[in-house]
């Protein structure tokens, strides 16, 4: 038995099953390792961008990591902009990445690199395997640091420590500490705060606290106390839908997002951070909450937010069969038709949405106003790249299709995002995952052109202009798709539209629909 042997004894001990990988000669003897474990499933992405938002996507939808497997330190830079949005998302990862032979390091080979310097910004957790011998306490101390908080974490495993003889070993399941206790003095303010100020309390949920059965407590604590609920602008997962406490996205447009909470005096935080912009523009407050607002925490990242919930029900008296507010039928508006708009495509998704179905939003700005209509969408899942770096969608929407084999994925995607990891594509039809993803096809970096104006630049010129559009040649995204091994078809009608996504429901497997607008 060999280190690697050792690390995939610890991985499958502690039921982290899946891995998302893209290999090189330093991880070898782990590929092989895996090749004796039929238990582990195996993910190719042809892009490391590719594995690390897979793994981000599964880690939302299981609550546990998935295992990436990454080429020294060049592969792991390839996959470090998904890693800052799981790092952002805390979604559990365990990103396993090969380097040389320890002795081999001081001869400087070509892909030698500082991979813990590398790593570390966009890591909650890196270690080095010393050896064969320190595998399997650095695998367990990994996994648990993966998932207490929930975090990314990074295990460098050298060629020698893979190959290098290991005792037979016999690991058991990690024991996890469990999350602290509510605290009960943030409760207590909490609520003395949400008293002293009805009607202009807002309360910002996020992680578990953004999932139905704790939606239904904040929805409570919303009707009984007049409390404000919001969401943060990118959001990690949040149970949506019929029948489900909707909390009010804040907008990521600045002056939007500022005048939604211009009136709220006491914000509260729950799993999440105080709202702040985007970028810092000219002549605008970096904060969205006005001055002199009080921000306090009921409960951070780590601790269990279910329970802090429900602790602030009981102090401020609430009774549990307090009836909420949630989302029953959609507006009475007319069926589009004609040229195909953004709005179509959100108003037609919202109401076609399968019971159960995952969304994975990349849209950017193109389906912003599917958010508002997915309330009165069937019951699903909303994800959403959250560090800001793009190119998570398809990726993201790959891994939660692997997560839920049983669950219709829907990849809200934008052009440009998309050509970031439009390998992902590949990876779909070889797993032949049921996804089917709608590219915006607006053949422009929308949000851009929008930027140039927050930041006071109100025309530009042919140099700006080629830096901001994707035409000339115009992206051909069906015949992408088609050369990645997936089905694809092309619309530019409402009518169209409505056509594809009917068919593209009521099947299994991949399928791209590219939505020209």
């Amino acid at each position: 038995m060999n280190g690697a042997d050792v690390l995939c004894d610890v991985l499958l001990a502690n039921d982290v099953t899946v891995c998302f990988a893209n290999p090189g000669t330093s991880e070898m003897h782990f590929v092989a390792a895996l090749d004796r474990k039929p238990e582990m499933r195996c993910v190719l992405g042809l892009f490391e961008g590719v594995v690390t938002g897979a793994a981000d996507g599964y880690a939302r939808m299981t609550d546990r990591p998935a295992a990436t497997l990454l080429h020294t330190g060049p592969g792991l830079a390839n996959g470090l902009a998904n890693m800052h949005n799981a790092r952002r998302a805390f979604s559990p990862t365990i990103n396993i990445v090969g380097d040389h032979a320890s002795y081999h390091l001081p001869l400087d080979a070509p892909l030698t690199s500082d991979i813990e310097g590398l790593a570390a910004p966009m890591s909650n957790w890196v270690r080095r395997i010393a050896g064969p011998a320190d595998v399997q306490p650095a695998t367990e101390a990994a996994f648990r640091a993966s998932l207490t908080p929930p975090g990314v974490t990074t295990l460098i495993l050298p060629a020698d420590a893979a190959w290098g003889d290991a005792a037979p070993a016999s690991p058991g399941k990690v024991i996890l500490s469990p999350p602290p206790a509510v605290d009960s003095d943030a409760v207590r303010a909490t609520a003395a705060a949400i008293r002293a100020a009805p009607g202009r309390v807002g309360m910002i949920v996020r992680g578990r606290a953004a999932r139905a059965d704790a939606l239904e407590i904040a929805g409570q604590i919303s009707t009984a106390c007049d409390v404000r609920l919001f969401s943060e602008v990118l959001i990690a997962r949040m149970q949506r839908g019929r029948g489900r406490v909707a909390p009010t996205r804040i907008p990521y447009p600045i002056d939007a997002a500022t005048a939604l909470l211009a009136d709220i005096d006491v914000l509260v935080l729950v799993g999440g951070k105080e709202p702040v912009a985007f970028f810092a523009y000219p002549g605008k407050p970096g904060r969205l909450v006005r001055d002199g607002c009080q921000v306090l925490t009921l409960a951070a990242h780590g601790q269990d937010l279910h329970a802090a919930l429900e602790t602030l029900r009981d102090e401020l008296g609430v009774k549990p069969s307090q009836p909420t507010d949630f989302a029953t039928a959609f507006p009475d508006e007319a069926t589009p038709s004609g040229g195909l708009t953004e709005d179509a495509i959100a108003q037609s998704v919202a109401r076609k949405l399968p019971d159960n179905a995952i969304v994975c939003d990349e849209a950017v700005t193109s389906a912003r106003r599917f958010f508002a209509l997915s309330a009165f969408a069937a019951p699903h899942d909303y994800l959403m790249g959250t560090g800001g770096s793009i190119g998570g969608g398809i990726p993201m929407a790959t891994g939660a299709a692997i997560a839920c084999p049983d669950r219709k994925v829907i990849n809200l995607e934008a052009d440009g995002s998309g050509m970031y990891t439009v390998q992902g594509l590949w990876t779909q039809a070889r797993e032949n995952l049921d996804v089917m993803t709608i590219v915006f096809s607006n053949r422009t970096y929308a949000i851009l052109h929008g930027e140039m104006k927050n930041v006071g630049v109100n025309a530009i010129g042919e140099n700006a202009r080629r830096m901001l559009d994707l035409d000339h040649p115009a992206l051909d995204w069906v015949s992408l798709a088609k050369g990645m091994g997936v089905e694809a078809a092309r619309a530019d009608t409402c009518e169209r539209f409505d056509a594809l996504l009917d068919s593209a429901l009521s099947r299994r497997g991949p399928f791209l629909i590219e939505a020209v607008i």
